[in-house]
């Protein structure tokens, strides 16, 4: 089994900043690639940001350009660096990774308990 671990969600006025981390124990051989959701009220979960094993990364248009997905391989860790955030980036913040538990092992994929982020305009 494999437990994520998230923080560094709050309340923060538009145009403030936030780091979200999500930390990942357990059975991990290696982790592919980790990506950070979002949900907010009466909306479906979307892909915000996605780095791969490799460091490379994509995001969502509506945060290209203010938000920042890195990894710390060593930490088992994936961050989410938000700048100029907006009300409309309000939402439950979720990190999903993939994860090999043995060397032959296939992926499988994790959700983190999700961390709440509110932006006051």
């Amino acid at each position: 089994q494999v437990q994520l671990v998230e923080s560094g969600g709050g309340l923060v006025q538009a145009g403030g900043s936030l780091r979200l981390s999500c930390a990942a124990s357990g059975s991990i051989f290696s982790i592919k690639a980790m990506d950070w959701y979002r949900q907010a009220p009466g909306n479906q979960r979307e892909l915000v940001a996605h780095i791969t094993g490799s460091a490379a990364t994509n995001y969502a248009d509506a945060v290209k350009g203010r938000f920042t997905i890195s990894r710390d391989n060593a930490k088992n860790t994936v961050y989410l660096q938000m700048n100029s955030l907006r009300p409309e980036d309000t939402a439950v913040y979720y990190c999903n990774v993939l994860v090999t538990s043995t060397p032959m092992g296939l992926p499988r994929g994790y959700w983190g308990q999700g961390t709440q982020v509110t932006v006051s305009s």
